[in-house]
């Protein structure tokens, strides 16, 4: 079964989905949260309780598009401590 969901062939409109656990900085929280809401992939950002301060849905064309938005821009936010990403898969 997990043989046929890796070999199955692309599809130009499926979208890779990444759920981004975020820990932010204190006293930051508002303008971060702000700041990664208005950004260009991110669908929801959720204020949660725990280990992490935030979950983050994030949907791109491409693996690499997906590690552009985190890398090059989440993670860039003053406010934004720490991340950690959880990429969906299909059996």
């Amino acid at each position: 079964m997990l043989a046929n969901a890796i070999s199955r062939e692309y599809n130009d409109t499926e979208m890779i989905k990444g759920y981004l656990l975020i820990k932010l900085v204190p006293g930051l929280e508002s303008n971060a949260l702000s700041q990664i809401r208005a950004l260009p992939g991110v669908s929801e950002v959720d204020l949660v309780f725990g280990q992490w301060d935030a979950i983050a849905t994030t949907e791109a064309k491409s693996l690499f598009e997906l590690s552009r938005i985190i890398i090059g821009e989440i993670r860039g936010i003053q406010g934004v401590q720490d991340t950690e990403t959880l990429v969906q898969g299909d059996l």
